[in-house]
């Protein structure tokens, strides 16, 4: 039977610990986006603008973790930003 290498069996632990800890935070990032989209589509300007302060956040931050490309996070920013700008200019300016 083939001798078991020490750092190996480290490194497989570390990985498990990292797997879950970026499972958890990738759900988690989902979850914020869904709600800031259901907050967009239920035209809620109020919640839209908290939810999103909280979802660029946790976008910022997985994005400096390595959990997320830097550019894939600043385009979901973007767009999301986008979203709720236009959602605030639609529901001052009533359309008529």
């Amino acid at each position: 039977m083939a001798k078991r290498i020490r750092s190996a069996i480290k490194k497989h632990r570390q990985s498990i610990k990292k797997r879950i800890r970026n499972v958890q935070v990738r759900s988690a990032l989902r979850t914020l986006i869904k709600d800031l989209n259901s907050a967009i589509e239920g035209k809620d300007l109020a919640k839209s603008r908290e939810v999103l302060k909280s979802t660029i956040s946790a976008l910022d931050k997985a994005s400096s973790k390595g959990l997320i490309h830097k550019k894939t996070a600043s385009r979901s920013i973007g767009r999301l930003s986008k979203r709720v700008h236009h959602l605030s200019i639609n529901l001052e300016l009533p359309s008529t």
